[in-house]
This record gives C-alpha cells, structure tokens and sequence, in this order.
C-alpha cells in the first residue's frame, strides 16, 4: 500500500492530487517549493514506473512547472529527482528567483527553513489556483 514518506509528511503541507502525484508545498517560505510524489509502492527511481506512469509524470510536472512559473513570475524553475535522505521518488520544483537567498547556489542545506505563516501560505496556495485550474485536485483545506 502506498503511504509518503514520514520525512515528506512532516517536510510538507498538502495541497492537492493529480491524477498520479500528490502534491506537496514544503514548508519553507522563502523559497515556493513544491514536490510532486508519485502514488506507487516501493519506487525510488523514475524508471521502476511502468511507461504511462512516466508519460503521466512528465506531464504533471510540466503543468506544475509552467503554473509556478506565471504564478510567481519566476526567473527560473529548479526540477530535480535526488532521493539521497528520502527513498521514495519524489520531484521537486522550486521557484529561483535571482535575488533570493540561496541564488545561484542549490537551495538545498544553505539556510534554516522559515514556515509559512497562514496568510503566506493561503496566498501561496491562491497564486497557484489562479493559474492551475485543470488536472489537480485541490485539498479539501485549499477548496
């Protein structure tokens, strides 16, 4: 049976789901940060997804890449697959913005998180359903 990791549960707040992936906002606001995970038991890896698994993959995070994209007028789009400290496959997507506090190194490790305050993450959330209005299932929270 499919179930997140603890690492992305305590990590992440949950936004919604795609027909594939469930989609994360990691709760860090200085960075809008999201991570599609894929609702497959025991995958680390995107090849151990059968092929309309990794075409639907794809697809999500290109609709998920290009509404960050317009809803926070990003400079650039970081996607990466590492899986080093959690297993279980997991995409992130971050919004870069050349002026941020990490550019132009990895957001990874280089500052402490800042958790969203409820209006940052309720207007966060509300850029996102501007622009991404098909294909995601908006958590109940979000609605």
């Amino acid at each position: 049976m499919y179930r997140l990791h603890p690492q992305l549960v305590n990590d992440g707040i949950w936004v919604g789901d795609f027909s594939l992936s469930t989609l994360l906002l990691i709760n860090d606001a200085q960075y809008p940060w999201f991570v599609l995970v894929p609702r497959r038991e025991d995958v680390s890896e995107v090849f151990q997804l059968d092929e309309a698994d990794r075409q639907q993959l794809l697809n999500e995070s290109c609709w998920l890449a290009e509404a960050l994209k317009d809803a926070f007028s990003a400079h650039k789009i970081n996607i990466a697959a590492l899986g080093n400290m959690v297993p279980q496959l997991h995409i992130h997507h971050i919004v870069r913005y050349r002026d941020d506090p990490a550019w132009p190194a990895p957001v990874w490790g280089k500052l402490p998180a800042v958790p969203y305050t409820e209006d940052e993450l309720k207007d966060s959330i509300k850029r996102l359903q501007q622009v991404l209005t098909a294909h995601l299932v908006y958590a109940e929270r979000f609605r």
